[in-house]
């Protein structure tokens, strides 16, 4: 039975990236190198289309099917060489006459780190980018279901200013729609190389094959990519360290949702919850719980890679032209990919009778967030008052009298602060003059905090908006 394993912890893990990081996989892409660079030699001339054509398809596919156990069994008990291994495997399946070409003109990291290249690119392509974009536009559905639902704003998690739950959604889907650009974009720039075992082209130019780089190009191009500009033995870590870092800052946006669901979900908040499956278990004994395991697995995913991003930071150096310190540490490189798939995974996991993503499922409790919003209504347009008090001539500390006085004895009576300065304006008379000096409809705004929204409706819609042309 094949070994399709992903690296990492196997509680967390996404079928998706099997093809891609499956152990048995592991090495197809380095078979596709190989392939390629066979077939550079025989457009250049080098290998005669007799040999060639004994490169069937059948024989390709024998030699991508190579598991990596077996890989592992040959290096451990012949070789004490991974890549050597694999020519060994592959030469079983091939006719000498073509076998014998193998390698030839290659270093170990040649196909390994242009492999993995692949790797990614193919992973970011067909798993994480579809499921980025599907999660994107089931928030965007949210931002404009709950553009106009009324929410007090918190920072330092006190009461602040109003908003709307859209808004709060739309901040976070303007960080995921950043992170989903930058993820494409670096996915890119992810590049090959076939320049030998210090990266100068030795063999290439010693024994005649280079002319105008030629032939690193001929073999990229048959495996479409793009070629480094110059490297060691290995490739310059920078590419790869800024696509994984693009896809560790969507984990990372992913947290912040599920870290503000999970604040939101508190008892005494109530404002968000999640979907409860019917026969779903809240707690092992209390059987009154609702947990926001997914909210909460969202942050723990955002945890686990940032962790696993200090690898990435562990190889940006090595010695001179290579060395194999942080070959063991790329092994766990995609754990960076299956943790943020596993965050995508639980958003837009089906359940419930409808079977809807969960994303879809998530509820906003409208009773709650006004609930809430009235508890602090009385004094929560500190800000606009203090503002429009020194706008209008107030000639003192307009934020002092606010804070000191104004919105003390406003929550200590339980009355708003338009009812409260119209008790203390009696016996201050510069407090009274700029009062009065106040256009009415601020006034009338300052009385009413509902609108206080300031452009969180119009700017929630926006941001859906623009998400929407970007993502489609």
């Amino acid at each position: 039975m094949a070994n399709l394993m992903l690296p990492g912890n196997p509680r967390y893990q996404s079928k998706s990236l099997v093809e891609f990081f499956g152990y048995d996989n592991l090495y197809r892409t380095i078979a596709e190198v190989e392939f390629a660079n066979l077939e550079a030699m025989f457009k250049l001339g080098k290998i005669t289309k007799e040999d060639f054509d004994l490169l069937t398809p059948e024989i390709r596919q024998a030699v991508l099917n190579i598991p990596t156990t077996q890989i592992d069994k040959t290096e451990r008990e012949i070789t004490k060489h991974d890549i050597r291994a694999w020519i060994l495997e592959a030469k079983k399946l091939m006719d000498p006459r073509i076998g014998r070409w193998l390698h030839v003109m290659l270093t170990s990291y040649d196909p390994i780190e242009t492999g993995r290249c692949l790797q990614y690119k193919r992973a970011f392509e067909n798993s994480i980018k579809p499921a980025a974009k599907e999660v994107i536009l089931l928030m965007a559905d949210l931002v404009e279901k709950n553009a106009n639902v009324l929410q007090i704003g918190r920072t330092h998690l006190q009461a602040a200013l109003p908003i709307t739950v859209g808004f709060w959604l739309a901040t976070i889907l303007s960080r995921l729609v950043y992170n989903y650009q930058e993820m494409e974009r670096n996915a890119d720039l992810l590049v090959g190389k076939i320049s030998g075992a210090v990266g100068a082209y030795n063999a290439q130019v010693g024994l005649g094959l280079w002319k105008n780089g030629d032939y690193e190009k001929c073999v990229l191009d048959i495996l479409k990519l793009k070629a480094t500009p110059i490297s060691t033995q290995i490739l310059s870590p920078e590419p790869l360290a800024y696509f994984l870092h693009s896809c560790l800052l969507m984990s990372a946006a992913l947290g912040q949702f599920g870290r503000d669901c999970r604040n939101l979900m508190r008892t005494e908040i109530a404002e968000v919850a999640e979907a409860f499956d019917k026969n779903q278990s809240g707690s092992s004994t209390m059987a009154h719980k609702r947990n926001p395991i997914t909210f909460e697995g969202l942050e723990g995913d955002w945890l686990r890679t940032k962790n696993e991003y200090g690898k990435v930071l562990d190889t940006m150096i090595s010695d001179l032209q290579r060395d194999l310190v942080g070959s063991r540490l790329m092994r766990d490189f995609p754990i960076i990919l299956i943790n943020l798939q596993s965050q995508m995974d639980s958003l837009l996991k089906k359940g419930g009778e409808n079977k809807v993503p969960f994303l879809k499922r998530i509820s906003i409790d409208e009773k709650a967030c006004r609930r809430n919003f009235d508890n602090v209504a009385n004094y929560i347009l500190s800000e606009p008052l203090y503002i429009a008090l020194q706008m209008y001539g107030y000639e003192g500390d307009a934020h002092h009298v606010v804070n000191h006085q104004i919105v003390p004895l406003s929550q200590e009576i339980n009355i708003n602060l338009v009812e409260t300065i119209n008790l203390l304006i009696i016996n201050d008379s510069e407090l009274e003059e700029a009062w009065g000096n106040i256009p009415s409809e601020i006034r009338e705004m300052l009385a009413d905090p509902k609108q206080y929204t300031g452009n969180a409706a119009k700017k929630a819609l926006e941001i859906a908006e623009k998400t929407r042309i970007i993502i489609n």
